[in-house]
């Protein structure tokens, strides 16, 4: 096949907006569009395909296209539509970016006044796959979080309807921890309308300006009486300053509450919480200046193995220490979602022994894209 009627091909290629690659009579790479060089790499000019792809029912389904005479039609996948004749469709697991992904690819002949050879279309369905899987995931664990105080409320009411009917002692104590259950389920409840509220507003980016020391300044001061009462001193460094910054001022509050709250609780041990504002001139993944707040404590600290998951729906450190301290498991994931939307960064460090750092870096201004 000529250098132009490659060329031609190449640009037709690049108005896909899902990976595509093509092939002569040969099964030798022709062209290839953008999103094919980054799931399969930059250099894919006349390789033959076997060596992109390295997995036998796609090749195969290659050949049969190039050369339907010659073998046998490869099999038809129930879950795809019947492709048409001369096609071949199929789904694979193929490895693609570093990464094995599940994959459907299509193998389609070049139009006849173009030449021999064969269009490869690959759909990446491990995108799709992981988010389904994530949502089995969010439900069982929600379902698995609802279910263990509803299961010991029917207990104590089926109990205080038979054996404790006139234990008065039995009573109060049953109904003190049904009550307590039931705070739990409405907190998850009020959490999880949270998350849902704060994930259908990332995409939008905060119109408003906060005054981020004096946001903290109340955050600190409406936290004070639970430090005091848990015999934990709160500093602040920093926040004697005038700052505007873009940002949702009841979300930012909904952060720094739940950060500095779990300082409180979890950092206990080490007797005071420390807040910090300060500015950053030139912060890489902000791409500009940006304004750090870090909350840390001096507690007992995170093994290190914990910290790259503590931001997951559900994930816990403690579980028994989490539940009885009242958490549900939700609230760093909605501190990421708020931090996310609005362009921001949280850094998470911690040592045992010594206590851990949250630490949020806000953009002093909010650029497009």
């Amino acid at each position: 096949m000529n250098t132009d009627l490659a060329r031609r091909i190449a640009a037709l290629l690049e108005g896909i907006p899902i990976p595509m690659m093509a092939v002569d009579g040969q099964t030798r790479l022709i062209a290839a569009n953008r999103q094919a060089a980054a799931l399969f790499g930059e250099d894919l000019g006349d390789r033959p395909f076997v060596t992109i792809v390295r997995h036998p029912a796609v090749v195969q389904a290659v050949e049969w296209v190039l050369q339907p005479d010659l073998g046998d039609a490869p099999p038809t996948d129930p879950a795809l539509p019947t492709p048409p004749e001369g096609i071949a469709t199929l789904r694979a697991n193929i490895v693609a970016d570093g990464r094995e992904i599940g994959a459907e690819v299509t193998v389609s002949p070049l139009p006849a006044n173009i030449g021999k050879g064969a269009l490869i279309a690959v759909m990446d369905n491990s995108v799709a796959e992981e988010a389904e899987q994530t949502r089995r995931d969010f439900v069982a664990n929600v379902s698995h979080e609802l279910r263990t105080p509803l299961t010991a409320m029917i207990g104590f009411i089926e109990t205080l309807r038979g054996p404790a009917r006139n234990d008065a002692a039995a009573r109060d104590r049953f109904l003190d921890i049904m009550e307590r259950e039931a705070n739990r389920m409405n907190r998850l409840v009020h959490d999880l309308l949270s998350l849902s509220r704060v994930q259908a507003e990332e995409r939008r980016r905060p119109s408003a300006k906060v005054d981020l020391p004096g946001l903290l300044r109340g955050v600190l001061a409406t936290l004070h009486h639970s430090a005091e009462d848990s015999g934990v001193t709160l500093e602040a460094e920093g926040l004697d300053r005038e700052l505007h910054l873009p940002g949702d001022p009841d979300q930012l509050v909904q952060v720094f509450q739940n950060l500095i709250e779990n300082a409180i609780k979890y950092g206990v041990s080490g007797k005071r919480v420390r807040v910090t504002l300060k500015r950053i001139r030139h912060e890489p993944l902000l791409r500009g200046p940006g304004w750090a707040v870090e909350i840390r404590d001096f507690g007992e600290g995170i093994d290190e193995m914990h910290l790259p998951r503590l931001t997951e729906r559900f994930y816990r450190v403690d579980t028994h220490r989490s539940r009885a301290q009242g958490g549900t498991g939700l609230g760093l994931a909605i501190v990421k979602h708020i931090v996310n939307r609005h362009r921001g960064r949280l850094r998470i460090t911690s040592t045992k022994g010594e206590g851990s750092s949250f630490t949020v870096i806000l953009p002093e201004t909010l650029q497009r894209g």
